[in-house]
């Protein structure tokens, strides 16, 4: 994969489910439990196409793929039933409390841009409030009203980059992310795009990122001109 150039930044904008919470592997519980009924077997190739999408575009995409008799309302439903018994136990992904805070140390505004509705954003970091609470803000994809269109649309990091208190041009924003669809969201908003993928997926789907690493304990963030880590 050829390098990158990478340009200095001076905010960050923090994608969720399986970068900064271990929740990918509780949703691909919550779902083979939905197909459990029908014989159904939730792979990886379907799985990696949803990962950013809104609660609607999953449910729809989920209904269709399996051919499930049932409509994407009782789809997300059921899968929302499911994952409210396993998101509260949540655990931090490696080096996310680390960043977080040293961002928040060195004053360097940092938000939240999730698919995820703001109730079960709540619910997956209820062990991690303090945690949260250091953001900026958040913005949550599938309810908030400003949120037009679900990645791999821009418009998620762009709202989010437009309620920074000095809403700073897209190209001074970084963007974390684990998702394909994340990374050409981000990307499209005219952002950089730091990837911290499933091991499982192909290097082709990893290839339009500005920067792939294995976790976010590699992240170096004097390359994107944001302090070093002192430790």
């Amino acid at each position: 994969m050829a390098k990158k150039v990478l340009r200095n930044v001076t905010h960050c904008i923090f994608d969720m489910d399986g970068l900064l919470l271990d929740t990918e592997r509780l949703y691909t519980d919550a779902a083979q439990q939905v197909l459990d009924p029908y014989g159904k077997t939730f792979t990886f190739d379907v799985k990696e196409q949803l990962m950013g999408l809104q609660t609607r575009q999953v449910a729809e995409f989920m209904v269709k793929s399996y051919e499930l008799p049932i409509t994407w309302e009782e789809y997300a439903k059921q899968q929302r039933d499911n994952a409210l018994s396993l998101m509260g136990n949540a655990q931090l992904m490696p080096g996310a409390a680390r960043l977080l805070r040293h961002l928040h140390a060195n004053k360097v505004p940092f938000a939240l841009a999730t698919s995820s509705g703001a109730d079960m954003v709540e619910l997956k970091s209820t062990h991690h409030k303090e945690l949260f609470s250091l953001f900026h803000h958040k913005v949550c994809g599938s309810t908030d009203a400003e949120v037009k269109n679900g990645k791999p649309a821009p418009d998620i990091f762009l709202v989010a980059a437009g309620r920074f208190s000095d809403t700073p041009d897209p190209s001074k924003c970084l963007v974390f992310e684990d998702s394909p669809n994340g990374v050409t969201a981000g990307e499209s908003a005219g952002m950089q795009v730091v990837m911290v993928p499933d091991p499982r997926l192909s290097e082709e789907r990893c290839s339009h990122a500005t920067q792939v690493l294995r976790s976010l304990e590699d992240f170096k963030p004097e390359q994107f001109g944001l302090p070093p880590f002192s430790d």
